[in-house]
């Protein structure tokens, strides 16, 4: 018996008969003396059927009214769910998050969540009542619906378990758990029982899309115990957590990588103080996002300047590089989209030597040539030809020896 926050994405939504067995489960669990806030998603294709309706009537559709329209799709959900726990003779009660009153900025489409007043869905739980909440939206100071961008009822879940101070907090997705890499591209991938915040913070943001980047960092300034589910399948999943002994003993959690990556290089840069301003100003006033970055000084007093963006950003960014280019003098611009950034993270990095050397051998020794490199205190990333990433992905797999179960201690 505990109070927990249950949250179920779009695929396991997806349908009536899905919505059905979301609420048999929910049922189960209630049956055992849980106390349930359950928050749900929009139906698999609906926010993108309601975001087509919205680009058929505006070009570039006003942002309240985008967020009135998108948040419907996550209350049809609720209601049809506790529709469905009536019918099971389970008592329920489903709210908008406006009515839950979790309160945002006025940053529409892209809210952040500054309170929530937990009194109405208290008074429900010890009712014996089955909370279900919309995800992905709140509502301002002013009264106004608000959404939290996509992924948003990641978010919604975390913030609610936060709260309440719930035993955990279970996302339902159509995996059952946080892997040591994706299992499309390596089969011998293996599912992690437990991964840290921070660790799961950077896979997320390195790639891995299990998890909305804003709901593990919010569990992790909360200390919200998340477990990664599935809503098709029985099983334990992972769980997200602190740190501890046991979980020290891995070197590496897991490999991350990111498609999305293109590489811009400008040659022959007067090496002079504030060039690498005078280059990424630009780039960031127009709202580009820059990851990795590499200056190499040559002999001649001049810099060679590369920088990684998304892909969907790079023609705008080379646009900027190349007026850039010609105010500082430089010699050329080139780029390259053909790229994709591989990440290998873990804890054990901290106190082990030899992670970066075993993970350059096993690219070398697969005649995969590196662009670029990066490092943090748990991950290294480095950047390599498109062409080699399922070859370089189940090559460190196999180097870190990922598809091993752990030691117990």
């Amino acid at each position: 018996m505990g109070l927990f926050v249950y949250k179920f994405g779009g695929t396991s939504v997806g349908s009536v008969e899905r919505i059905k067995a979301v609420a048999e489960k929910v049922k189960q669990a209630h049956d055992q003396g849980d106390q349930l806030v359950i928050v749900v998603s929009a139906m698999s294709g609906e926010t993108n059927r309601l975001i087509a309706l919205a680009n058929e009537i505006q070009k570039y559709p006003n942002s309240r009214e985008m967020d009135v329209l998108l948040s419907t799709g996550e209350q049809v959900t609720t209601s049809l769910l506790s529709m469905a726990l009536h019918e099971l003779g389970c008592p329920a009660c489903s709210y908008t998050g406006g009515q839950v009153k979790i309160l945002t900025d006025s940053s529409h489409t892209k809210a952040r969540i500054i309170n929530i007043d937990d009194k109405r869905m208290r008074e429900d739980l010890t009712a014996g009542r089955v909370v279900v909440v919309a995800g992905f939206q709140g509502v301002d100071d002013k009264g106004n619906i608000t959404t939290l961008g996509r992924g948003g009822s990641d978010t919604t879940a975390v913030a609610l378990a936060a709260a309440l101070k719930a035993d955990e907090c279970c996302i339902f997705t159509d995996v059952d758990g946080v892997y040591t890499t994706d299992p499309r591209v390596e089969p011998n991938a293996r599912r992690l029982e437990k991964i840290t915040f921070e660790e799961m913070l950077e896979m997320a943001s390195l790639g891995s899309k299990v998890l909305q980047i804003r709901s593990v960092e919010f569990a992790g300034k909360y200390n919200v115990p998340l477990r990664v589910l599935s809503s098709f399948t029985e099983g334990k999943g992972t769980l997200i957590t602190y740190e501890d002994d046991q979980m020290e003993q891995a070197l590496i959690s897991g490999i991350a990588f990111n498609r999305d990556e293109a590489k811009l290089t400008i040659t022959g840069v007067p090496d002079l103080p504030g060039v690498a301003y005078k280059i990424l100003g630009p780039i960031a006033d127009a709202n580009i996002e820059v990851d990795m970055i590499i200056q190499n000084i040559a002999g001649d007093e001049t810099t060679d300047f590369t920088f990684t963006v998304h892909r969907n950003d790079y023609e705008k960014a080379k646009e900027l590089l190349d007026s850039i280019c010609a105010e500082l003098g430089a010699k050329a611009v080139t780029g390259d989209v053909k790229i994709v950034k591989i990440s290998i993270v873990g804890v054990g990095m901290r106190s082990h030597a030899g992670i970066a050397s075993t993970m350059f051998k096993a690219l070398a020794d697969e005649g995969i040539n590196i662009r670029m490199i990066s490092t943090s205190e748990i991950k290294i990333s480095v950047v390599v030809d498109e062409k080699y990433l399922e070859l370089a992905v189940r090559a460190l797999h196999s180097a870190f020896e990922l598809d091993r179960e752990p030691i117990e201690s």
